[in-house]
């Protein structure tokens, strides 16, 4: 039986660890050849495992020359491009917005919103000429409630919502669908970073009172990337236990 992105190219960045290395897997099992794209080495181990239809590609997504270059490679490796998940991102520095760094702030500006940009920038061309395709981003929850102590993060991921909804309104007339989805609390190698107050928090005003696993964003990214979800963009999906709905 043909899996859900049978024949379908996908490029996700992030993609070394998390939610993308998860989502990577989920895509690869459902026919999808994949762009394992990361800044931290480890996509090359993860391109490895999931073996042929993989393949790993160093991506800093901050730097317009790297992200091209990771388009052009899917392209030519694959024929194609249908899909592109922009995934990487970074939480930054804590600190009240009177006291964060400028340095900090374009740091976290950087990868969460100008990564994406990129992504779709150098992406959008590929997926016309195929016919169309899926752009999907993540957010956070932060796009919809503030945290404080953390304006960029917070900024960063607002941002990429409006970025989502103007391209979905602009190229849907080449097939191209951009959504967002926006995951609450999620086992990564990121949460040991927040502060443990933060984590018992959100933990705690989680209707479903847990912390999700990255197969949980997967699972949605596979929905937005395929036929079933045909007739959805410029949307944000929240995906975190209930956490926006209090």
């Amino acid at each position: 039986m043909a899996g859900r992105l049978e024949g379908k190219v996908a490029i996700i960045t992030g993609a070394g660890s998390g939610m993308g290395e998860a989502t990577a897997e989920l895509f690869h099992r459902e026919g999808a050849k994949v762009v394992i794209a990361d800044i931290s080495g480890e996509q090359e181990k993860v391109a490895k495992r999931l073996g042929d239809g993989a393949i790993g590609v160093h991506v800093d997504v901050s730097k317009p020359s790297d992200v091209e270059a990771m388009v052009d490679t899917a392209v030519k490796t694959f024929g194609k491009l249908d899909i592109l998940y922009n995934n990487a991102g970074i939480d930054g520095p804590q600190a009240p917005t009177a006291e964060y760094t400028k340095e900090a702030w374009d740091q976290v500006i950087s990868v969460n919103l100008d990564g994406p940009f990129l992504g779709m920038r150098y992406a959008i061309p590929a997926m016309a000429k195929s016919g169309g395709g899926s752009i999907i981003t993540t957010a956070s929850v932060a796009a919809k409630v503030a945290f404080a102590n953390m304006p960029a993060y917070c900024a960063s991921k607002g941002g990429v919502v409006m970025l989502t909804k103007t391209v979905a309104v602009e190229y849907a007339k080449d097939g191209i669908r951009a959504n967002v989805i926006l995951p609450g609390l999620i086992r990564t190698a990121m949460t040991p970073l927040l502060p443990p107050d933060l984590i018992k928090g959100m933990e705690a005003k989680t209707p479903q009172n847990r912390i999700a696993d990255p197969s949980e964003i997967a699972t949605v990214a596979l929905f937005l990337a395929s036929d079933d979800s045909s007739f959805i963009t410029g949307e944000s999906i929240a995906v975190d236990g209930g956490y926006t709905a209090v």
